[in-house]
């Protein structure tokens, strides 16, 4: 008697049971994007989306750094994710140049950018938010005359293997002659860079000329005199585009200034 009792019971608390679940599935939002969303607004997510859009050269003569990606682009320089990807890169350049078998003719060449290739001006651009401020020409000018550039350290153990492995190594800069010359010769010496066949630098005869048509006309001078150019390295896509880019290019991250 009880038992028969007791069954509609439980079959009605059970009914209740499966309705409540039900309605409350039914209530639960599906997955959502935005829910991976850091508690900073999106700010990082944007800036990192940002910089791999602009070394993958999707975003094109931008001419400053987005202001809320200012502490990202500080964190990424100073914190130790920039100098880790470089060393990766330099990590891919040397696997590559293992494989090269070079001639006797002392004609294998390989070219280097200076600024923020070889040496850095991170702590210039500290002082311009980071490239959140317009490009300065006069205050790049004072920096680089006071000669203290550090140098990258990936890059100079780079160049050392360059050159103790036998490669003419092309340092190709946009810096000019009259102005710079002397000081960018002492700030390289004082950096360890010693050992390279030519530093090439911008004379009266390539002003007003785009990075690319200029650093073009190098490489291709250089091919002229026979020499073969197994790899271009440069921070900017500019160092690497136009004609005679050379075997292989390899392009190191810069979120802090375009240079067309």
């Amino acid at each position: 008697m009880f038992k028969a009792v007791m069954q509609p019971i439980r079959e009605l608390l059970l009914f209740l049971f499966l309705a409540i679940f039900s309605k409350a599935t039914a209530m639960k939002p599906g997955y959502d994007s935005r829910a991976s969303v850091p508690s900073d607004g999106g700010g990082s997510s944007y800036c990192l989306s940002w910089r791999l859009a602009v070394e993958a050269n999707n975003v094109r003569a931008w001419r400053t750094v987005p202001t809320q990606c200012l502490r990202y682009v500080e964190s990424y320089m100073i914190g130790g994710q920039y100098d880790r990807d470089v060393e990766l890169i330099v990590d891919q350049i040397l696997s590559y140049v293992n494989e090269i078998v070079l001639s006797d003719d002392g004609m294998d060449a390989w070219i280097l950018d200076i600024d923020d290739t070889c040496i850095s001006n991170v702590f210039y651009y500290r002082g311009k938010r980071y490239g959140c401020d317009p490009y300065d020409p006069s205050g790049f000018k004072a920096w680089a005359l006071k000669g203290g550039c550090p140098a990258i350290p990936a890059v100079l153990s780079l160049f050392n293997e360059l050159v103790e492995g036998g490669f003419k190594v092309m340092l190709v800069t946009g810096r000019d002659e009259q102005t710079f010359g002397q000081i960018t010769r002492d700030n390289l010496y004082k950096q360890g860079f010693i050992g390279y066949d030519r530093l090439i630098m911008r004379t009266a005869a390539d002003k007003g000329k785009s990075a690319v048509a200029y650093k073009s006309e190098i490489r291709k001078k250089l091919m002229e005199e026979d020499y073969r150019i197994w790899g271009n390295v440069g921070d900017q896509w500019s160092d690497l585009q136009g004609e005679y880019p050379g075997n292989r290019t390899f392009k190191l991250p810069n979120p802090m200034y375009f240079v067309p």
